[in-house]
């Protein structure tokens, strides 16, 4: 899911749909950090952050730990992530 395709549910009045978008976006954001810092290791990266590679590592961190707890609520509330 791109983050174009997330607008009709952060639109939703349902909090479950708003809820949705929130980890779609999330996790989009997460995956194309870690594809930069994954080309940054490897020495692909064909372009310097403006950023430290620290403090980078560090968001991806706290974004994972984000969606974690956007996973375990999900399982809880009984909202299925993957049904969009």
């Amino acid at each position: 899911m791109q983050l174009k395709d997330t607008i009709k549910l952060m639109e939703s009045d349902d909090y479950k749909e708003r809820f949705k978008a929130e980890y779609h976006q999330t996790l989009e954001r997460f995956n194309k950090l870690y594809k930069l810092l994954i080309k940054h290791e490897a020495g692909t990266l064909d372009f310097v952050p403006s950023c430290p590679i620290e403090v980078l590592k560090e968001q991806k961190m706290y974004m994972d730990n984000y969606l974690h707890v956007l996973e375990v609520r999900a399982e809880i509330e009984n909202i299925k992530l993957d049904e969009c």
